[in-house]
């Protein structure tokens, strides 16, 4: 008995990269790619047109991220089987899509190794990490996250304002910011501020 056809919506928004998805599944007969979008609002309404089995979802489009577009599918058709494609391995951008609801998280820089093996296993009901998002997870697992205050503090640090700066725009005092700071680089486990930002933004803490 043939195995069931598993189709697949691709949403990214480089053509190029779109291409070398389908020419990876070209070689596999129990894997259709029915359709494709280039932004998030393109992969909502390509999703209730087709109704794919797998969607394959990259995270940074414009328009609407993948994030948004995963909450959106999902909320709407709660059975939905997404695949996040992503060059980003940070531990919270892998908990913020997990949360959405996607059923795997793998790297671009992994596909031609993982795909088509992860497709089948997110189609059969199982879940999957690539190993780096793995890694950045168990990282981070024990870590005392930043409350939203740090956050936002840690974002404002992130676009070059200094600590008064800060303290004006949140209309705080700059002895909280100082506190803020403080927390934030032990947190981190940070030398500096500037240290701080880049930690924050490749971890996925924070987005410019």
């Amino acid at each position: 008995m043939d195995s069931p056809l598993i189709r697949i919506l691709a949403v990214d928004d480089h053509p190029i990269f779109r291409e070398g998805i389908a020419s990876l599944l070209a070689d596999h007969s129990d894997m259709q790619l029915i359709a494709e979008a280039s932004s998030g609002i393109e992969a909502v309404r390509q999703f209730r047109v087709h109704r794919p089995d797998i969607t394959l979802m990259d995270l940074q489009m414009p328009e609407m991220s993948g994030l948004d577009a995963i909450m959106a599918i999902r909320g709407e058709f709660p059975e939905a089987r997404i695949i996040v494609l992503t060059t980003y391995s940070g531990d919270m951008q892998v908990l913020r899509a997990l949360r959405a609801g996607a059923c795997a998280y793998l790297l671009k820089n992994t596909l031609h190794k993982d795909l088509v093996s992860t497709i089948r296993a997110v189609h059969a009901g199982k879940k999957a990490l690539s190993p780096e998002a793995s890694f950045e997870l168990a990282e981070h697992a024990t870590d005392d996250p930043l409350t939203p205050g740090e956050v936002e503090v840690l974002r404002l640090i992130a676009t070059g304002n200094a600590n008064k700066q800060i303290a004006d725009l949140l209309s705080v005092t700059e002895e909280t910011v100082k506190g803020r700071v403080k927390n934030i680089l032990s947190k981190l486990n940070a030398n500096d501020r500037t240290h701080a930002a880049t930690i924050g933004l490749k971890r996925g803490i924070i987005e410019l």
